[in-house]
Parts: C-alpha cells; structure tokens; sequence
C-alpha cells in the first residue's frame, strides 16, 4: 500500500492506494501550528477507523504548497509509518517537461494534477482545481505542462466579501433557485455562483483560443461539482486528481 498526502493551504486530502485501487481518502484541515504528533494521531486514527494498519504502508509521496509543513509531515511520516516520504518538488522524476520561465515556482500540486490528467487522456488538456486559489494549467498534446492562470477561489472570495462589509452576511456557496435573487442571501449567491462561473468560463476560452489545440477541460477541487454542472467549459470532474497524480509519480521515482 502507498499513502499519498496532498497539502493545500486550506485542507489536507489524504489517500491510501493498494497497486492502483484508492482504497480510502480522507480531507483534514490545513493548521500550520500542528506538530509532526498531532498529525501522526491524525492520521492513526484514521487508519484504525478504516482497519488499516500502519506497517501495511510500503511508501509516501507529498506534495506540499505550504512549506513550513513540509517538515513536520516528514518528520510525522518518519515516526509514525517508518518510512521517509518522496516530496513533489525539484529533482523528482515527474515524467513531464515544464516550460515555463522558472520551473521551481510551480506548485506542486499543479505538477502532480498535470501529471495525472495527461496520463489518462493522453491529448491536450486544460485543469481547473478549485481550490483555496482556482487554477486553470495547460498541457500540450505532447504532455508538456506549458502554464496557466491563477484566480483567487471562490471561498476567499466569498470570505472577503463578508469580511469587508458592514451589512453582508457569511452565506453559503451553493447554486441559488434564481439568478435574480429576491433578498441579500440569494443575491449574493447569485453573484457569486455565477460570477464564478463566468470566471471558470471566461478563462478557458481564451485559454483555448489563444493555444489553439481545443484542449479536453477536466475539473478538480472542492467547488468542482458545485460549479461544473453549470459550466459550459468543463467537460468532466475528477475528484481524485491530484492523488492518481501522486501515485504515478511515486512509481516513476521507485
């Protein structure tokens, strides 16, 4: 079994496989204040809930865009599993080129996403992660990682606009029954359901446009199957992205 970990910088999604079945997948949050024990705790009582044991692990693979926790699961890995974790980054074989002005700056998940969606549908491919930030990453027919674009999420949003006004309340994210709301709550749902939507496709036209190669669009996060039904852009969700990604890195670092 291979315990894969991606770190964002809102939630922890974490993922057993067994050869290339995720057999269980669990979402913690993301406290940078937690040391190497608590997680450990975690992640045991996880396992014990879902009849796993920890020496039934044979190797971890993190990705990480939070670095101050990147020691801290090392270390928790270490204790906890016996096992030193490979870590997304630089020197890792990911099996794909990144052509973009300074390839160290990408984060790791979008490497790990990129890797997993050209694998499957091995064609040019467009990902949308929906998460604390949304991402849009281009990957050419050839299975190079060619660059994207960056959008604040739609929670931050959402939070900003509760946090920098006087009258508007925390409302939840959901699709709203109508587009004209008829009260506060339904209006600022509409707003920023739509707007986002909007934003989702607005993005990968031009996107599309400007690489020229109409690019398959796959959908990943935790707003995916929140906006994706709605989306005129994106052609399918896999929640399970980034973890087939690390996956398949992990065994092309065997």
């Amino acid at each position: 079994m291979v315990l894969v970990i991606d770190i964002g910088n809102t939630s922890i999604v974490v993922g057993v496989y067994d050869r290339r079945d995720l057999i269980r997948h669990w979402c913690i949050s993301t406290k940078k204040g937690r040391t190497a024990d608590e997680y450990g705790i975690v992640m045991t009582d996880l396992f014990n809930f879902a009849g796993i044991r920890p020496p039934d692990i044979k190797g971890i693979i993190i990705s990480c865009v939070v670095p101050p926790l990147i020691d801290t699961f090392v270390e928790m890995s270490e204790r906890y599993f016996g096992h030193k974790p490979v870590i997304v980054g630089p020197g890792i074989k990911t099996g794909m080129p990144v052509m973009t002005d300074n390839p160290k700056e990408v984060g790791a998940d979008r490497i790990v996403n990129a890797v997993a969606a050209y694998e499957t549908y091995k064609k040019a491919i467009i990902v949308v992660d929906f998460g604390t930030a949304t991402t849009f990453d281009y990957i050419s027919p050839k299975g190079e990682y060619m660059g994207g674009a960056i959008a604040p999420g739609i929670g931050i949003s959402c939070d900003a606009l509760f946090q920098r006004t006087a009258k508007l309340p925390r409302v939840e994210i959901t699709k709203p029954k109508k587009l004209v709301g008829k009260n506060t709550i339904d209006s600022m749902q509409s707003g920023i359901f739509y707007g986002y939507v909007g934003l989702v496709d607005g993005v990968v036209h031009k996107m599309k446009h400007e690489v020229g190669t109409n690019p398959y669009v796959v959908g990943t996060g935790g707003f995916a199957n929140i906006i994706a039904p709605e989306s005129s852009s994106i052609d399918e969700v896999d929640e399970s992205l980034t973890l087939k990604g690390l996956l398949l890195i992990y065994e092309r670092n065997l």
